[in-house]
Parts: structure tokens; sequence; C-alpha cells
């Protein structure tokens, strides 16, 4: 039987981690907010951005909620942006994603100061992060790590395969299995030979974007499988890239969707919150 790795668990400890680490800073006067911008209405995007005031609320830190009409122009954004720049209440500033077309992603990312880029998107942020300097890192891989530890797998000298390129997840994931001491391949749409290479690994990191995707072909016995993925089957039942059901039996340990990455990538985006206030 695989273990199933408890993401809920696991990110409410984190949670309470900061709690306790936060009552610290503002009995030694150190305090702050996060500011969170959603543009338009929609739905995901919008339980996203109400989760995450709720985290806030949770670990005691201020959170300013920014909800722009879908028309507002990129100037305006760019405007709110850089008044949240200079705001001295506000550590963090996170935009959530995905923008409407008109407006350009990668500019509104590289407005956001490096010292409030508390989604670890900024340019900055990512080089700090490839060559080991402090910085902050994109949220969901390090969750993602904190899953892996703290369930007490190894990573040092295992094989890792991440499934997936993305700025987001795929490439850091990458970097911070790397830094962990694993030996990583990264693997994409035009890998050839995916389910031989997937085979190899010890650790499976599944964030290809494809519902169910990753059957038992791809996995060895007794690797660990982290699903990133989330989507919705035809029934309407929340699944990830994998399919647990076929995979479980033959893995040693297993995230579930939902449940396993999901509560892990808000649980560290206040990590990195906590952090930007300390640093101040």
């Amino acid at each position: 039987m695989a273990l199933i790795i408890d993401g809920k668990k696991i990110s409410q400890q984190i949670k309470d981690e900061l709690k306790e680490k936060v009552a610290e800073l503002k009995a030694n006067g150190k305090t702050g907010a996060l500011a969170v911008i959603q543009v338009g209405t929609d739905p995901a995007s919008s339980v996203y951005v109400r989760n995450k005031k709720n985290a806030c609320a949770y670990i005691g830190i201020g959170s300013l909620a920014y909800e722009l009409p879908e028309e507002t122009k990129e100037e305006e954004l760019l405007q709110l942006i850089a008044e949240l720049n200079t705001k001295e209440e506000v550590k963090g500033i996170l935009v959530q994603l995905p923008l409407p077309k008109h407006i350009c992603e990668d500019k509104i990312i590289q407005s956001i100061s490096p010292k409030k880029d508390v989604d670890g998107f900024h340019p900055q942020s990512v080089g700090a992060m490839t060559i080991g300097q402090k910085g902050f890192v994109s949220c969901t891989p390090a969750g993602i790590i904190q899953l892996l530890k703290r369930s007490r797998i190894e990573i040092t000298g295992k094989n890792c395969v991440v499934i997936g390129r993305s700025n987001i997840v795929g490439k850091p994931m990458a970097l911070l299995m790397l830094r962990e001491n694993a030996t990583v391949t990264i693997t994409h749409s035009k890998t050839k030979n995916l389910p031989e290479i997937c085979k190899q690994a010890d650790i499976l990191i599944v964030a290809i974007g494809k519902p169910q995707f990753i059957g038992s072909a791809y996995v060895k016995e007794g690797a660990v499988v982290i699903d990133v993925g989330i989507h919705r089957d035809e029934n309407n039942k929340l699944c990830g890239d994998v399919k647990f059901d076929e995979v479980e039996p033959i893995a040693s340990a297993i995230t579930p969707v939902p449940g396993g990455v999901g509560p892990m990538t808000i649980a560290m985006l206040m990590n990195n919150c906590v952090q930007s206030i300390e640093d101040k």
C-alpha cells in the first residue's frame, strides 16, 4: 500500500508554525499585509483569491483586496502596482493569473518589486533561485519540497523525473530538486520514449496539464509520484494528471487530487509573506 501524502495535514502544520511566527513578529513590532489583485471575475480565480485571504486571516497577517473590472487597462494595473511597491505596510504583492488577454502578464510580473514578489515569478527571483541566492521561491515547487521532506522521503541521490517545463512549476521544480541533490531529468511534450524515461524515476513529478495522462506504464514499482495537475473529469469530479487508482498500487507514496499539492501552494505563499515581513 502506497503512503498517501496528505497535503491538507502538512499545509495545516506549516500554517500553524507561521501563525506562531507572526505572533512573535508582531510582539517585536513587525507587521505587514499581502495585496491581492484580481482583474475580472474568473470563478476559479475568485476561489483562489478567497482562499488566500482566509489563509492571511488564519496566520494573522493583513490582506488588501483589489478587485478590478475585466476591462481595466494595462496602464491602470501598472499604476496600481507602482503605488503598492512604495506602500510600507504592503510586504507582498500578488496578481492573480491568468489576466485578461489585453494585458501582458510578463510586463505585470516584472513591474512587481522583487522584494514584494511573494509568488516568486519575477525574473530576479528566478535568477536568485537558479544560482542559490536568497529570494522568493515559486510556491507550488517549494510546497512539493516540503511534502517530500515532511513525509520523510529521501531526495539526495535519487533519480527525479519532472514532466512539464512551465515557468511556474516544471523549471523551478527541477532546480529545487537539483538543489536538494537529486539527479534530475526534465521531460515535456517533445520528449521521445516518455514512458521509458519516467520508469527510471525514483521520484516522478507530473505537471503535464493533461487529465489522467500518466498510468502504470510510466511508473516503476516503488516510485514516489507527485501529481501537480487539477482538472474536472467527465463526471465533473476533480482529478489530476495521474490515473490515481492505477498508479497507487505500484507507488511507494503518492499525492491525491484534491488534497495533495494544492493546499501546499497557499501554505508556501504564506511562508513567503512571513519571510517578507521578517526581512524588513
